[in-house]
């Protein structure tokens, strides 16, 4: 047994799955802490991964190295790509996950990591060394020593459940919250809040009336999350249900609202906006009738589903007498109600980009403990503070995204430039460039940067280079091949355009909204040669990915323009350059932020809520002086 580490990650969840396997395969040797080796990667709250903007996250953990993608797709029940009607920039994978599985996979993965291993015990206290965090001591009395820790404790710190007026204490149900922690860092001068999150009610299939419910179900083409073609779904896919609550619900649920925790004054901390509880649903829409919910299975072969949109606290009599008047759930039997917890965050702003703390060298927090909410955002963070834990001890430039490069670029700036004041959740509005952080192409982005600092496998790097290869090569020849009217006109009723007046390039034909290259190659033999050229295993996603930067190579180079504009902002330090208290010239507010934040760049400053234009043309006089 060895109680000296590199890097210590606390908590294993999405965050420090993802922080662990990452420190561990760039080389340090690495001890991932958790409560209970049975519960790596559980899924707290809805078996799914991905979704809008969320499936982007998890493509560029894919792109990077990280494991997510390929745990997903190994535990898929079933696959969609949402937002096919919008444009490729609004194009967003989604999984529903076997929750079981899943966890295996992780266990699998983490098991088999070189340089990782596994305590089961609970983190109580960091040693801490001239301003630096040098170990981790635990509940059962153990030290550890290491150069960097990661804390992911998700809701666990000081967790409170609540079903009604009934309070447990716990991180997740029937699991113990931990203490000592929050404690420790509050007395160093760290600020912390409160959280609210919650979850809704399991239900037995058995006892479910699919007859009165709505079929929704998968996919089964070619899009997953992991770019690795070796990675596959292999589990029996399984459909969801869409489902509708009624005017009769929402009486039993109004009648209940007196003892439910977010409207007696019991639960004060702060809950998400964008996932609301049935029982805010039901208070903020009052005019509304009905609300959507969907019957989500929980894994391949169980019979336990999830409810999902019927998020509660009520009492666990109303919970279940609301839901005794959905039709479909008449005669529903339940396997636990809906709950609330409330749990310790910090604010993010005392966090740099590389996810280190301003006030505690060798420091790292990833996940919900930054005030964020989602698996997926979760193990974003948790990729970049594992990469910057092992470089803060083995060298090197912090690893940071920028805006224009990824989601997790966006999310981690907006967390340390302008705090939360409700749990984050990523959109694609987040992201002023999406349309340069598509999901189709976050291997294009991301895996050559993951690749020059070890992360990325060779493999890896190889698969992105033969990829943009074949991809840039099929796009040549659109530009290069002339469609003659002698060859297209006798076809085109085929592909529903008018006959040609004359010759063009492929490439205009594929710029037109009705027309795609798997149709052109229908009736184009020298494209479909040409498609054939490409591996079998990866043919369509490069088809795809080639037409999408031929239909909207106009916009992509136009946003494109704008990223490079806004860099030159990004290329100016101003971090230890002012002192900000004594510049009078900007007001009083831009002072106090700006001395808070202490922002690295011009364009971060630019970002901190309260600064005006004004404020930073004072910034670049200064700066020119």
């Amino acid at each position: 047994m060895r109680f000296d580490y590199d890097v210590i990650v606390i908590g294993a969840g999405h965050a420090g799955c993802e922080a662990a396997c990452a420190a561990a395969n760039l080389g340090s040797s690495t001890l991932l802490i958790t409560m209970d080796m049975n519960k790596i990667a559980q899924m707290s709250c809805n078996p799914a991964v991905g979704g809008i903007a969320k499936g982007q996250i998890v493509r560029e953990i894919d792109a990077l190295g990280g494991q997510m993608g390929i745990v997903t797709d190994r535990a898929s029940i079933q696959f969609r790509m949402l937002n096919r009607s919008k444009g490729p920039a609004m194009w967003s994978p989604r999984a529903q996950a076997d929750r079981m599985r899943f966890m295996e996979e992780w266990r699998h993965v983490i098991e088999n990591t070189p340089n990782l291993f596994m305590w089961q015990d609970s983190a109580t206290e960091f040693v801490i060394t001239n301003g630096a965090v040098t170990g981790v001591k635990t509940a059962m009395g153990v030290t550890f020593a290491a150069k960097a820790v990661v804390l992911t404790a998700g809701t666990f710190l000081n967790g409170l459940m609540h079903i009604g007026r009934v309070q447990i204490h716990g991180g997740r149900i029937s699991e113990p919250a931990a203490h000592g922690i929050t404690e420790q860092l509050k007395e160093l001068g760290f600020s912390t809040d409160r959280m609210k999150t919650g979850t809704p009610v399991r239900l037995d299939a058995r006892t479910i009336d699919f007859s009165k419910a709505t079929i929704q179900e998968g996919e089964n083409d070619f899009h997953g999350f992991s770019f690795l073609p070796s990675v596959k779904r292999s589990l029996r896919q399984r459909p969801c249900w869409i489902i509708y609550t009624n005017s009769e619900v929402h009486d039993i649920l109004r009648k209940g609202l007196p003892d439910s925790p977010l409207y007696n004054g019991q639960i004060k901390s702060i809950g998400p906006r964008y996932c609301p509880s049935i029982e805010t649903k039901i208070v903020t829409f009052a005019d509304k009738d009905e609300h959507q919910l969907f019957l989500e299975p929980e894994g391949e072969s169980t019979q336990e589903f999830y409810l999902n949109g019927f998020s509660s606290s009520l009492p666990l009599e109303v919970q279940f007498e609301a839901l005794k008047h959905i039709p479909a759930l008449r005669n529903v039997q339940i396997y636990r109600p809906g709950y609330a917890i409330e749990y310790d965050f910090f604010d993010p702003t005392q966090l740099k980009h590389s996810l280190e703390t301003k006030r505690l060298r060798n420091l790292f927090f990833a996940g919900q403990v930054n005030g964020t909410t989602g698996y997926e955002e979760a193990a974003g963070q948790g990729l970049i503070a594992g990469i910057n834990a092992h470089i803060s001890h083995a060298g090197g430039e912090p690893f940071v995204l920028s805006r224009d490069e990824a989601y997790i670029g966006v999310l981690i700036d907006d967390l340390v430039t302008k705090g939360v004041d409700e749990p984050y959740r990523m959109f694609t509005s987040r992201a002023e460039y999406r349309i340069l952080l598509r999901q189709d192409d976050a291997d294009m982005r991301l895996t050559e940067r993951a690749f020059n600092i070890g992360l990325a496998t060779r493999e890896r790097y190889e698969l992105m280079l033969s990829k943009r290869r074949m991809r840039d090569e099929l796009i040549d020849f659109t530009h290069n091949f002339s469609v003659r009217t002698a060859l297209i006109n006798p076809r085109v009723a085929e592909i529903g355009i008018e006959p040609l007046k004359q010759g063009v390039k492929l490439h205009d034909l594929i710029l037109r909204p009705q027309l795609s290259i798997a149709k052109l190659a229908s009736v184009i033999e020298p494209l479909a040669e040409e498609i054939d050229k490409i591996e079998p295993e990866r043919r369509d996603e490069i088809v795809e990915a080639a037409e999408i930067l031929i239909k909207y190579e106009g916009y992509i180079e136009r946003e494109r323009i704008i990223a490079d504009k806004i860099a030159r902002l990004e290329s100016i330090k101003i971090k230890g350059k002012f002192d900000y208290a004594s510049i009078h010239a900007i007001s009083t507010e831009a002072r106090q932020k700006l001395a808070k934040i202490d922002p690295e760049t011009v364009a971060q400053a630019s970002r901190i809520p309260g600064i005006s234009p004004s404020d930073i043309n004072i910034l670049l006089l200064l700066l020119g002086r």
